[in-house]
């Protein structure tokens, strides 16, 4: 009876072992088919269809070949979202980046009025002194040097290149010279096309055996509308109001006999296109003796019409003469208006019409306007121009205002429109412009608008005065300066990022905000943005972070929309430290990010850091990790 109990009880203890190993065993592998679907699942949906999932236990290991350590990193994140991050086992590789070729050497040549400017990548090995001293005695003027090396051998016909480049500078001080190793590019702008010609023929006429030289040399002239030419000679000279003039050959007639009259040598006159008549330097010409003749007074040529005012105090007999000889010797396309300005006395105040902009661009309307009609008219047409909030308008209506007076008003607020700040008054008699521009064309343009608007006969008066630091296109910083301000904004406030993330913190986004607009006042330039952190955690860990911090700093830019095209992000990790990372304060310092402009050697310098890098995270792979080593969270 014992013996059978023993043995039941044997057969129950052995059919339970049974079941349990059976049953461990089936949730083994459940729990391998769990941790395998779905860490393949979520690395299909994070875009990381290279990596191979194979689960052992409760171990998930990762196979394949990343196309770079970022995208390693991220796969080894997507799985430990999906099991325990210790279960996660790396086994993969990543690709090795290409090796490192020689650079492309090549220098841009950019000349103009205010000097040269030498840009580009030149080998180590080639005199950098001579060159600049060379540009300098061929162009006569100041050189900025702009210009990076590398230590890599010259192209055979490198300096056979920059030889003829530097040559044809001389012959061209308009321009923009292209220096390759094997190719050179000459765009350069001519007074004529009897000029381009004849640069054409001198720059081909010595091309270096095997260089490849092309020629993009133009003769550009701008559409004049209306082709306006106005002269004014009273108590302070002789001077042109607006020139202009259909060839370089009626240029020079023209200045000619103006500098006969009193003007002063090397007066601007534009040549364009818009002339009403092939005898348009014969129309002036007659035009500019005549007035000086008569003494003192204005002409104006609007296309085919001409208006002439003679001072009150001409002589009436010299004034018929002349205006008599004029419309006798006229080309036949050209009608003459003459008149002599007579004084009359008026009773009831005068008649005038005020608008004053003020340097804040603030516009104060006042003086007289017809009816209410033309007051608003008016006043919205001056909202158009200086806009809504800029206008204050204080004129009353006058019945009395002659005809043609709304006109004459417009007229006049559109001709101020063009200058930085000035008044203009409208009476009976004339238009009288006066005030600053930054725009070196403002007194032409105000001419036009006048001559166009009030048409022949009307008398008007332009006292404009070009100031340079007004001129937007003077006061542009330049890239290294732009680059100074971002660094003294990143030093006073300098940019971080919450603990061992790549989000900007919140308190720098003040120093973010003045970045942005820092650059929208500056051109176009390569910037890169170079990311740093301190010594702590695994080395490819740091790179990666630091590369997702300048890569944020770069998304902030666009999202603001800075212009970003030049921009590029670049991860070094803990490379360069500025400060020892045995202290906290040393380490805070290393975690930096940095501004610099990007040129083909920064350029070069990144790719050997970052294979120097990658060599050394090969290393650190290899070597045995410990349960204390620091992690990135503290960079």
């Amino acid at each position: 009876m014992r013996l059978s109990s023993l043995v039941i009880t044997l057969a129950i203890l052995c059919t339970a072992g049974v079941l349990c190993f059976f049953g461990a065993s089936l949730a083994a592998t459940k729990i391998e088919e769990y941790s395998e679907t779905g860490v393949a699942m979520a690395l299909s949906d994070a875009g990381q269809d290279w990596v191979e999932v194979e689960a052992d236990g409760l171990q998930v290991r990762l196979f394949g070949t990343a196309p770079s350590e970022a995208r390693r990193f991220s796969a080894i994140n997507a799985a430990a979202k999906i099991v325990d991050g210790a279960r996660v086992i790396d086994r993969m590789e990543v690709l090795k980046p290409h090796e490192i070729t020689a650079p492309r050497f090549s220098i841009e040549v950019l000349r103009n009025d205010s000097g040269t400017t030498l840009i580009g990548l030149i080998p180590e090995e080639m005199d950098r002194e001579d060159l600049l001293k060379e540009v300098e005695r061929i162009t006569k003027g100041s050189v900025t040097d702009l210009l990076q090396t590398a230590d890599y051998d010259a192209p055979a016909l490198w300096q056979p290149a920059v030889d003829y480049a530097i040559d044809a500078l001389g012959s061209v001080p308009r321009s923009k010279i292209s220096i390759a190793a094997d190719h050179v590019l000459v765009k350069a702008i001519s007074d004529s096309a009897a000029e381009k010609r004849r640069l054409e023929t001198e720059l081909l006429r010595d091309v270096p055996s095997g260089l490849q030289v092309e020629l993009d040399i133009t003769a550009p002239r701008p559409v004049i509308t209306p082709f306006t030419l106005r002269f004014v000679k009273d108590a302070e000279g002789a001077r042109f109001d607006a020139c202009a003039a259909d060839t370089s050959e009626s240029r020079d007639r023209i200045l000619k006999a103006a500098e006969a009259a009193g003007v002063t040598a090397g007066s601007l006159c534009t040549v364009g296109l818009g002339s009403p008549s092939i005898q348009w330097a014969a129309a002036a010409e007659r035009m500019i003796r005549g007035l000086n003749e008569i003494g003192t007074g204005t002409f104006t040529i609007s296309d085919a019409d001409i208006s002439l005012i003679a001072d009150a105090d001409t002589d009436a007999a010299t004034f018929d003469r002349v205006v008599g000889r004029l419309e006798n010797s006229l080309p036949e396309a050209f009608t003459l208006h003459a008149t002599r300005v007579e004084t009359e006395e008026t009773t009831g105040g005068p008649i005038e019409f005020t608008a004053a902009l003020d340097e804040e661009g603030k516009l104060l309307i006042q003086g007289r306007i017809t009816d209410e009609l033309s007051r608003k008219t008016t006043e919205s047409y001056a909202r158009a121009r200086f806009g809504a909030e800029a206008v204050d308008m204080q004129a009353r209506l006058d019945a009395e205002t002659p005809a043609g007076w709304s006109l004459r008003v417009l007229a006049g607020i559109e001709a101020l429109s063009r200058l930085h700040d000035g008044t203009v008054t409208v009476t009976p008699e004339k238009i009288t412009v006066a005030g600053n521009t930054g725009f070196e064309s403002a007194r032409a343009d105000v001419a036009r608008i006048l001559s166009e608007k009030l048409g022949e006969g009307a008398e008007f008066a332009i006292r404009v005065r070009y100031v340079e630091e007004l001129d937007p296109l003077k006061n542009i910083p330049t890239p290294d300066e732009c680059i100074s301000d971002i660094r003294a904004l990143n030093s006073a406030n300098k940019i971080t990022f919450d603990p061992g993330s790549s989000n900007i913190s919140a308190a720098s986004q003040d120093t973010m905000e003045k970045i942005v607009e820092l650059l929208t006042d500056c051109p176009p330039f390569p910037l890169e943005i170079a990311g740093y952190t301190d010594s702590q955690g695994r080395e490819t860990m740091n790179q990666q972070l630091s590369e997702q911090r300048a890569q944020s700093v770069l998304n902030y830019l666009m999202s603001h929309r800075v212009r970003v095209a030049d921009f590029v992000a670049i991860g070094f990790g803990e490379a360069n430290p500025i400060a020892d990372n045995g202290t906290e304060e040393g380490r805070e310092a290393n975690r930096r990010i940095e501004f610099r402009l990007h040129t083909a050697e920064t350029a070069l310098e990144a790719e050997e850091a970052l294979e120097t890098d990658d060599t050394s995270s090969a290393e650190e792979d290899a070597a045995p990790q410990t349960e204390d080593e620091p992690t990135d969270e503290q960079n």
